[in-house]
């Protein structure tokens, strides 16, 4: 665009501005301040830049205007002829309003008929409208004036020929109605599943007779169809992969503001999915576990991570959340180069907070002060939100349908699947098109050893190895480990973990309120007694009628925990000698109903008791059928693995023997064995 430098508009002293809904006049300049006068007599003093962008500035005097700026990228990608003949218009329009031409010598004198000191600007437009029509271009006075306007506004992009830029011709040509219908078909493909272009043709062509009636709009020929379809729907994947196509309608908006942390635990996420390897379940039967982890944000460090056979309870997310609040231990077989003291964390300033960092291995304690949590019924559940009610843990709910809202542990998932699972005997892979046809024939994990294996890789692969998220902005080129990035923040954060105590842990198990009667506790028709035990008498807890604040373990329903005003009760199950191991309560179910199949009385609890040493006794032999099969399973899988000082065992310890001489055993009593020999 040809200017003069005398259009750049200067805000000078004595100029009148509008500013704050007034008219000010600049009385002074100083640096970067200005100072104003409004027509009232009030004065102000501003910064340069904060007067500038304010939304209703403007300068007042009309000779100064801003110069229009050209979209010179996209004048390059113009052709040659169409940018031609934008020059060309250009010249004239500049002769219209100066009176010379661009190319003529700065001192001639304007041509006759252009000249502004003489003539109008409507005459210098009709002026120009003849020349070109006499010229071989037919041209009329209102087409000069509409050009010189744009000019003004656009400068040279104004001269274009708007048709050139309209994008794709195909579209341009097509009916507005036919569009509309086929991007409303597209759109309704993203949660079918994935046809071809005729069925979304026949479909268009249906929806257009419906709502316009037959014929009324018409439809191109296949090959023409064919192409307007290529060009609404590049980028969708309408005809590809449907879990491809789901995947990128589930992408937020953009922009979207990621999830972004500054210290250990300000934000963390939980999430569960089927591990893609198969384990040997205590029955014998193979199957998929699942993963429940806990990822930190800030470090990208796995603060928990727990394999379930499928169906993870509420309590077990709850326990994993308690999980992240105690220190890893070293295991038999860990090399001592996976101890906490071997690595970069801080090693000896936390040991004076808690001394069991002293044999823990090298993962940090993560203190959650946000959860974000899908709407799965195990993290909405009861018992997880209590727990983290508990440990003062905010709940951030994901939107449902939107696992972007929790991209990290999501990502976390397939990290693991690709570094760990990949190399681990009885992988899967990530979906069918991937998997193997004899995966339980290779000699398989069981789910105890499998989670052994993930948790020493966690602290000796994943903990050490270099995070692409986790960089310095001083120093980008460098790429931070999840135990690099912990023992960072928590030197410019001052971070300092406190640890989860034994009766911590006890509040986190699910609650029962019952009366505590001469024979003991009686829950689910089960009997819990012990001697220490306030037998008959009522709690001073006066909203619950006298009753006692009962905690138990879903996962080991053999004892119970009773809260007493001096201290924790342990009480034990009355026919666990009956049984002689632990059970779950998805295991003491299935033995009523199997009692029940039986015509025995589901409430009579020694009959129970007998159908379920029965049931575990066949556990141990092999199974008998899939059902009995998977609720054994689960009962040995799931047991609770001991956190160190995260547990209050009350129970009777055997007092030492007087006589330290040696005695001669009986021979191990049988029951099984001695209930077939006296059939």
């Amino acid at each position: 665009m040809l200017m003069s430098a005398g259009q750049v508009p200067v805000l000078r002293v004595g100029e009148w501005v509008r500013f704050d809904g007034d008219e000010h006049q600049v009385v002074a300049l100083a640096g970067t301040s200005v100072r104003l006068r409004s027509r009232g007599g009030t004065a102000q003093v501003v910064l340069l830049g904060f007067l500038l962008a304010a939304t209703d500035f403007e300068l007042l005097d009309g000779r100064q205007t801003v110069p229009v700026m050209e979209p010179i990228g996209l004048l390059e990608t113009l052709p040659g002829e169409v940018l031609e003949r934008a020059r060309r218009w250009e010249r004239h329009i500049v002769e219209v309003v100066t009176g010379r031409s661009p190319d003529s010598p700065k001192t001639a004198p304007p041509r006759a008929g252009y000249d502004p000191a003489s003539s109008t600007v409507k005459g210098r437009d009709a002026a120009k409208a003849a020349e070109l029509t006499a010229s071989g271009q037919p041209t009329s006075a209102r087409t000069v004036t509409r050009m010189r306007l744009r000019y003004g506004e656009q400068g040279l992009w104004g001269l274009v020929d708007q048709r050139v830029t309209r994008g794709s011709d195909l579209v341009g040509r097509a009916d507005e109605r036919l569009v509309t219908a086929v991007l409303a078909e597209l759109n309704a493909q993203t949660h079918a599943s994935t046809g071809t272009r005729g069925r979304l043709m026949r479909r268009v062509s249906a929806a257009l007779d419906a709502e316009y009636g037959p014929g009324v709009v018409p439809v191109p020929g296949r090959s023409a169809f064919y192409e307007l379809i290529g060009v609404l729907a590049s980028g969708r994947h309408s005809f590809g992969a449907a879990t491809t196509r789901r995947t990128l309608a589930n992408r937020p908006p953009a922009p979207f503001t990621p999830s972004l942390a500054t210290r250990p635990g300000e934000l963390v996420q939980i999430d569960s999915t089927l591990l893609d390897v198969m384990v040997l379940l205590d029955s014998g039967v193979p199957g998929r576990p699942e993963l429940t982890m806990v990822v930190d944000v800030a470090t990208r460090t796995i603060a928990a991570a727990v394999l379930r056979p499928a169906g993870t309870k509420g309590v077990d997310a709850a326990l994993l959340l308690a999980r992240t609040l105690v220190p890893e231990p070293m295991r038999p077989g860990w090399s001592a180069a996976l101890r906490m003291s071997a690595s970069r964390l801080p090693h000896a300033r936390l040991l004076d907070i808690d001394a069991r960092l002293q044999a823990a291995a090298a993962k940090p304690v993560i203190v959650p002060e946000t959860i974000v949590i899908d709407h799965g019924r195990v993290f909405v559940s009861e018992v997880f939100t209590r727990a983290c009610a508990r440990l003062g843990v905010s709940i951030q709910p994901a939107r449902k349908g939107t696992p972007t809202d929790k991209p990290i542990v999501e990502r976390q998932f397939s990290s693991i699947g690709t570094l760990f699972c990949q190399h681990v005997a009885g992988y899967t892979g990530y979906n069918v098109i991937r998997r193997g046809d004899r995966i339980t024939d290779e000699p398989l994990w069981g789910l105890t050893e499998l989670q052994d294996l993930l948790d020493e890789w966690i602290v000796a692969g994943w903990q050490h190895r270099p995070h692409d998220g986790l960089r310095d902005p001083q120093a980008p080129g460098r790429a931070f480990s999840p135990n690099d990035a912990y023992a960072a923040m928590v030197a410019a954060s001052g971070y300092l973990p406190m640890t989860l105590s034994g009766q911590d842990y006890l509040e986190l198990l699910p609650l029962h309120w019952r009366h505590i009667n001469e024979y003991g506790i009686t829950i689910d028709y089960r009997t819990y007694d012990g001697v220490a035990l306030p037998h008959g008498k009522r709690s001073t807890v006066a909203e619950q009628g006298g009753r006692w604040e009962v905690r138990y373990d879903p996962y080991d329903l053999s004892h119970v925990y009773v809260r007493t005003p001096a201290r924790w009760i342990t009480a034990a199950w009355t026919h666990l000698p009956m049984v002689g191991a632990p059970f779950a309560d998805f295991t003491w179910r299935h033995a009523r109903r199997m009692a029940a199949a039986r015509g025995l009385p589901g409430d009579n609890e020694t009959e129970v008791a007998r159908v379920l040493d029965q049931l575990l006794t066949r556990a141990g032999n092999g199974p008998v059928d899939k059902t009995t099969a998977r609720v054994a399973a689960r009962t040995r899988a799931a047991r609770r693995p001991t956190l160190p000082d995260a547990q209050i065992i009350d129970r009777p310890v055997a007092a030492p023997a007087v006589d330290p001489a040696p005695a001669v055993p009986f021979g191990l009593f049988d029951v099984d064995a001695e209930a077939e020999r006296w059939r």
